[in-house]
């Protein structure tokens, strides 16, 4: 997919998204497919089923929707290219906007750094909480700082990276059934009583569909410390010591990255619904946590959209 139209389709994309971010509509791609996946987990789900069933079931619902979005896409814009090509290439820029979030993710990070700046941790804690899973209200400024820099961290690879790697493999269609795909695990990925059969299938293939992008992430991470003049000896180290400190196949990847980019240490005591949750650390307390550290992470996620545009061009230039 490195062709011209491509490229201009990935920009158009990445300037919408900068001016407009992810707008918070229930008219939204992501938030309409959320919709569509709970309607038809209401038609496909029988809690009296065996496990077997429940397994087989599961699967069919991801694997009929992922595929289902992706020819429509593809029938879509592959028919309007023909027909009306600068129109399909705005559709098309438009669809591919809707599959990641470098502004939204900023914005969540610098309202959280905001707050702390005023030293209103009561606000802070609420806005954390409405982009990580762990509790938050009781959590102190260092805590708060883990949780935001972990939690982007990991978004950098699967908010931003991986959709951008999928368009480039796949175009559109591709990266728009990554998407269905990550949003099928973050509503069925659960190991709870509902989940831990029927959505097993969504968490196996969201941690397949997020291999490759988890490590080019953290490559990304390194090379992006190295620009920022950050530590991105730590960040490659870090990353081999400690990748595998975490319960996801992925997310330690770009979490040991940029904890050894900032040289702080993440992982550690988390609580969930009271529950406490204990995870293997990432990284060395080189640094104590601190706010400061938020926006230096809040950097790599540019940093990081940057080098895809700059290494996609660069590809589309040698093509054509």
């Amino acid at each position: 997919m490195f062709t011209e139209i491509a490229l201009v389709t990935l920009l158009l994309a990445v300037v919408i998204d900068i001016l407009i971010g992810d707008p918070q509509t229930p008219y939204h791609p992501v938030a309409l497919a959320g919709r569509w996946i709970s309607k038809s987990e209401e038609v496909v789900y029988k809690k009296e089923a065996s496990s077997g069933h429940q397994r087989l079931a599961g699967t069919l619902l991801v694997l009929v929707n992922v595929l289902l979005v992706f020819l429509l896409a593809y029938l879509l814009l592959a028919e309007l290219g023909m027909v009306a090509p600068l129109i399909a290439i705005i559709l098309g820029g438009i669809l591919l906007w809707c599959t990641f979030a470098v502004r939204s993710l900023d914005k969540a990070a610098l309202e959280i750094y905001r707050l702390l700046e005023k030293g209103d941790l009561v606000q802070a804690r609420q806005k954390l909480s409405m982009i990580v899973g762990r509790d938050t209200h009781n959590l102190d400024e260092s805590e708060i700082v883990r949780a935001t820099v972990e939690t982007v961290a990991e978004n950098i690879s699967d908010g931003v990276i991986a959709p951008l790697f999928y368009f480039a493999i796949g175009g559109v269609p591709l990266a728009l059934a990554y998407r269905m795909i990550n949003t099928h695990d973050s509503m069925l990925g659960y190991k709870n009583e509902r989940y831990r059969d029927f959505g097993w299938f969504a968490a196996r293939l969201d941690d397949v569909a997020n291999y490759l992008p988890a490590r080019l992430t953290a490559l990304f991470l390194v090379i992006c410390a190295w620009f920022l003049k950050l530590d991105w000896r730590s960040a490659h180290i870090i990353t081999r010591r400690d990748r595998r400190n975490h319960p996801s196949p992925n997310s330690g990847y770009p979490e040991a990255a940029v904890a050894g980019a900032l040289g702080v240490q993440l992982g550690g005591t988390s609580y969930y619904q009271g529950i406490s949750s204990e995870r293997p650390h990432l990284g060395d307390p080189v640094n104590i946590l601190e706010k400061e550290h938020i926006k230096a992470v809040r950097k790599l996620i540019y940093g990081t959209c940057v080098l895809f545009l700059v290494l996609y061009s660069g590809l589309v230039l040698l093509i054509q």
